[in-house]
């Protein structure tokens, strides 16, 4: 089942979920080559002064990437916003995402992310200029927000109805207040009335872990699509076991180890090129953790990883490592449920 966002027609209703420090482009690619049909960028701020540092034009790095380019911008002053658009478009962007989802507090802060949903005629305002912004483009606006900003204030209905008629063509809901930040469990029933609300694309967001989940949220929401952040951690061939599972009702069997030793591999290669060797090997290590937190060893592998300062050798520390356990096991072990799952507000703006 494919999906159309303005001239952009999606392979599939399977999202990844834009996460400070973790989509980058060779996350992003990895994913898509694993079965996701659409990826949205890490978050890339509207402060003109920042433009130019190293970390936003990493973010803004599309090289090789599968289109549409989808960029996620966010700020709190709607002519920022706005440039921010054209800023974005000019250097490949096909479509932008505006973030209202992030609960992270050096965001919130700021009254960016989900605080502007407290704020709604600022919240309008900032999306009516980035949708005038990016329609001499051609380019659509979507956007991504919380059910509210508290249990008492859940105005995702609303705001959505607002965002529609400014011209937004999908919206994605995280099914969690602000304050809940990534506590308690999702709920769906918000998600379904904004669907009920809108004529748009709506997207579900939140606790979608496994192929169960991903139908059972997709038949109590009616949403067109499902965004998954932290499952994909450690685990990007996600996508692939829901595409299958939606298609057929059957599971698919986990990979072979000697397969997700090269998929690894192969995505190290790549982010040690975007970070380079001092950054790479560091940053690296987050995403080698999550593949190794459930296996046998893994922790005890993990400690000694992480005092690896050299690319190469930690290149070959995964290695072995996966060799090893390819002498145990063919396959990977069938995924636990989401309580392996951690809430890094930090390293995860706007994750699942």
């Amino acid at each position: 089942m494919t999906l159309q966002i303005g001239t952009h027609t999606l392979e599939n209703r399977l999202f990844v979920a834009p996460m400070a420090g973790v989509t980058d482009r060779p996350f992003r690619m990895l994913c898509r080559e694993l079965g996701a049909g659409y990826a949205v960028s890490e978050m890339v701020t509207s402060r003109k002064e920042l433009w130019g540092t190293l970390k936003t034009s990493r973010r803004a790095n599309h090289d090789g990437e599968l289109g549409p380019i989808a960029v996620q911008i966010a700020g709190t002053d709607a002519a920022m916003m706005a440039e921010a658009t054209v800023y974005n478009i000019e250097r490949g962007a096909q479509i932008i995402d505006i973030n209202m989802g992030c609960p992270a507090k050096k965001v919130c802060n700021k009254w960016a992310g989900s605080a502007l949903m407290r704020d709604e005629p600022l919240a309008l305002e900032i999306v009516q200029a980035v949708v005038d912004a990016a329609q001499p483009y051609n380019v659509p606006v979507t956007l991504k927000m919380r059910t509210g900003w508290s249990e008492d204030n859940r105005n995702a209905v609303k705001l959505a109805r607002d965002f529609e008629s400014a011209g937004v063509q999908m919206l994605t809901v995280h099914g969690r207040t602000r304050e809940q930040g990534y506590k308690g469990h999702a709920e769906y029933d918000t998600i379904a009335a904004v669907k009920a609300a809108v004529r748009v694309p709506v997207v579900a967001n939140g606790d979608i872990t496994s192929p169960e989940k991903a139908r059972d949220v997709l038949a109590a929401t009616g949403a067109d699509a499902v965004m998954i952040g932290r499952a994909a951690q450690g685990r990007p061939w996600i996508f692939r076991e829901i595409s299958h599972f939606l298609d057929t009702g059957t599971y698919l069997a986990p990979p072979l180890v000697v397969e997700v030793r090269r998929l690894l591999l192969d995505h190290l290669v790549e982010h040690y090129a975007l970070y380079g060797e001092f950054s790479g090997v560091r940053t690296a290590r987050k995403h080698i953790g999550w593949y190794v937190r459930t296996l046998p060893d893994g922790e005890a592998f993990r400690g000694r990883m992480n005092t690896i300062e050299d690319c190469a050798e930690q290149l070959r520390a995964v290695g072995d490592y996966f060799d090893g356990l390819a002498d145990r096991m063919d396959r990977m072990p069938a995924h636990q449920a989401a309580e392996e799952l951690s809430g890094e507000e930090e390293a995860a703006c706007a994750v699942d």
